[in-house]
C-alpha cells in the first residue's frame, strides 16, 4: 500500500526569516530544508498541517487559519499576524460556543403562492426558505424537499445548533442517531428534535418527502463525523446533549388537549419539556369554538399551517389569508386572532422559550 501525503505550498521571500517566523512564532517544526547550500525550500508542520515554502513561487501568499483550544497560547496571544513572505495569519477558537443573535422582532408572512425559490442544499435537498430576514440572524426556518425517493447521499454528520426540528408534513424518511438504536422512521405528522450536536445520517426517503426544519442560529455549522459509525452499539434514551434530549414524536400516539387560546386543541410534542424550556412545539386544530384576539410574550413565535385554511389579523397590519404551505411570525407583545378556521386546519406552532405567556384580550 503506497504512502500520501499532501501539503500546502507557499511563496517565501527570505527564507531564513521564514524559518524563524513559523518554527519560532507559529510554534511549527521544520521536516525538511532543500538544498543545505544555498536553501530555496523548507517544509513545516504543526497544528494538523504541513507546509512547504519555496522561493521564487510568484503566486499570492494565501491565508494560514490555525484553530486552537486556547488561542492565547500560540503566537504570544496574537491573532492576526503577517509572516515575512506574506502570508497571512488567522489563529481562531477550535470550538468556538454557539451564539444566536438576539431576535430582530418584526411580523412575517411568508406564502407559498409567492412562489420562493427552491435552493439545492445540502445531499442534493431543495430548500425554501419560510422567513426570508431570518430575525437577524437569530433563527431560520425551512421548508425541505426530496421529489425523488431512495437512498439519500448522506454521511454521518452533526450540528453546531441550539435547537432544531425536524417535522414532516408528506412521506416518510429513515435517519439513525447516535446512542438511539437502528434507524427510525419519521412519518407525516411526526417530528424530531436534534439535541446539539447529536451524530445522525439521513438513510432513505420517501418520493415527494417534505419536512420544516427549524434552527437557531440561522447559520450554523455541519461538520462530518469520520470515526463514527450508526448504529451506535448502545441504546440511551436519557442521554442529554447539551441539556437536550432526543425526542421522537408520532402523530398517531399523541393524547390531545387544551390549547394556550380558546377556539383550539393540541398535541404536545413534549419538546418543551426535554430541551428544559429552551423551545416548545405544538401542533394545532380549531375545536369549533370562538376565538380571541391575544398577545404573547415569547421572544420568537413561528407558525406554519400544515393544511387547511385561515384568516390571521394582525395588529397594525392587513388582514391575511393563510392557506396549506405558508408561515408566518408573530413579535411580542403584537394582538392577532385567527379566524375563519377551516374544519381541516392544522398548524405547527414553534416557540422560543418554550413556555411563556399569553394575554387574552377580548371575545370574538
Amino acid at each position: 500500500m503506497q504512502n500520501i501525503r499532501a501539503e500546502m505550498l507557499l511563496p517565501a521571500s527570505d527564507l531564513p526569516e521564514d524559518i524563524a517566523f513559523f518554527t519560532n512564532v507559529l510554534g511549527m517544526r521544520m521536516d525538511e530544508i532543500f538544498p543545505a547550500d544555498d536553501p530555496r525550500e523548507a517544509v513545516f508542520s504543526g497544528h494538523g498541517l504541513r507546509l512547504r515554502l519555496r522561493k521564487g513561487l510568484g503566486t499570492g501568499p494565501g491565508i494560514l487559519r490555525i484553530r486552537a483550544d486556547d488561542p492565547v497560547l500560540i503566537a504570544g496571544g496574537q491573532t492576526e499576524l503577517t509572516a515575512p513572505n506574506g502570508t497571512r495569519i488567522e489563529i481562531a477558537p477550535l470550538d468556538p460556543p454557539v451564539v444566536t443573535p438576539p431576535a430582530a422582532h418584526r411580523f412575517v408572512v411568508r406564502k407559498l403562492a409567492d412562489k420562493a425559490p427552491w435552493i439545492v442544499g445540502r445531499a442534493g435537498m431543495q430548500y425554501r426558505d419560510l422567513i426570508p430576514d431570518r430575525l437577524g440572524g437569530s433563527i431560520i426556518a425551512s421548508h425541505i424537499r426530496i421529489p425523488d425517493g431512495g437512498p439519500v447521499p448522506d454521511m454521518v454528520h452533526y450540528h453546531k445548533v441550539g435547537f432544531q426540528l425536524i417535522f414532516c408534513i408528506r412521506g416518510w424518511v429513515d435517519v439513525v442517531y447516535e446512542d438511539q438504536g437502528p434507524p427510525i422512521r419519521l412519518q407525516a405528522g411526526d417530528c424530531f428534535i436534534q439535541p446539539p450536536e447529536i451524530r445522525h445520517r439521513v438513510l432513505h426517503a420517501s418520493d415527494g418527502l417534505e419536512v420544516i426544519e427549524v434552527g437557531l442560529p440561522a447559520e450554523h455549522v455541519t461538520e462530518i463525523e469520520h470515526d463514527m459509525d450508526l448504529p451506535t452499539p448502545h441504546l440511551r434514551p436519557d442521554r442529554e446533549w447539551d441539556g437536550q434530549k432526543f425526542v421522537h414524536h408520532q402523530a398517531d400516539k399523541a393524547v390531545w388537549g387544551p390549547f394556550r387560546l380558546p377556539g383550539f386543541t393540541c398535541r404536545d410534542t413534549t419538546i418543551a419539556e426535554n430541551t428544559r424550556g429552551v423551545a416548545g412545539v405544538q401542533v394545532v386544530r380549531p375545536d369549533g369554538e370562538p376565538t380571541v384576539r391575544a398577545s404573547t410574550d415569547a421572544d420568537i413565535h413561528f407558525t406554519y399551517v400544515m393544511a387547511g385554511s385561515l384568516t390571521l389579523e394582525g395588529e397594525g397590519h392587513p388582514v391575511q389569508s393563510l392557506e396549506q404551505g405558508d408561515a408566518f411570525v408573530i413579535p411580542p407583545g403584537m394582538s392577532t386572532r385567527y379566524s375563519d378556521l377551516s374544519d381541516d386546519l392544522e398548524l405547527i406552532e414553534v416557540t422560543l422559550p418554550g413556555q411563556f405567556k399569553t394575554q387574552l384580550e377580548d371575545k370574538a
